[in-house]
């Protein structure tokens, strides 16, 4: 049997090497633009692409301990809104493609209408913070990290107070990187 009669009608068992080798290599090439893609989406730089973050939060975020303190150290948003692990951030990042429909619906394309949606926006990311026990704050703030001695002395009581109820970080720290949304009930300030 000659080479080329071998190439026309190829063995089923080279037909299936052939299938699986091209799923392999495509397979990896999917994953790797995947997990690029991934975290493309997880840097400042793309999330005050768009003027909306840009020119609001942003701006806040830029005047907080988050973003220039004496040690150098700086969250961007991903570190807070952002899930580390693999299946929390899929997860997120599918509830944010939600948030995609507003961009495109131009629901807060104006500082007008930012302002307007600022507390429900707030609330939902409070919400989700209380349910998942803040943890992307827990990523860099531990209660056995805390040196409470170095603490003044009503935040050292207030942790304290937090560690026994079992509290997390949102219920006293709302207001820390961005300003607190106009018309928030008292409740929403604890």
């Amino acid at each position: 049997m000659s080479l080329w009669s071998t190439l026309k009608q190829p063995s089923a068992k080279y037909s299936l090497l052939g299938i699986l080798s091209t799923g392999f290599v495509a397979g990896i090439v999917f994953w790797g633009g995947f997990n690029t893609a991934m975290e493309a989406t997880n840097t400042l730089e793309f999330c005050v692409s768009c003027h909306e973050m840009r020119d609001t939060v942003y701006q806040e975020y830029k005047q907080t301990v988050h973003y220039q303190n004496r040690t150098g150290v700086r969250a961007i948003c991903s570190d807070c809104h952002v899930p580390k692990d693999w299946v929390h951030k899929m997860a997120r990042k599918i509830q944010a493609s939600g948030e995609l429909y507003g961009k495109l619906m131009g629901t807060i394309d104006t500082p007008e209408k930012f302002e307007a949606k600022r507390l429900t926006l707030a609330q939902h990311e409070w919400e989700r913070m209380k349910k998942s026990d803040s943890r992307e704050c827990r990523n860099c703030h531990t209660w056995e990290g805390m040196k409470a001695d170095a603490q003044k002395q009503r935040s050292r009581k207030q942790h304290e107070i937090g560690l026994r109820d079992k509290m997390t970080c949102i219920d006293c720290h709302k207001g820390i990187a961005h300003k607190k949304p106009a018309g928030m009930k008292e409740d929403d300030d604890e």
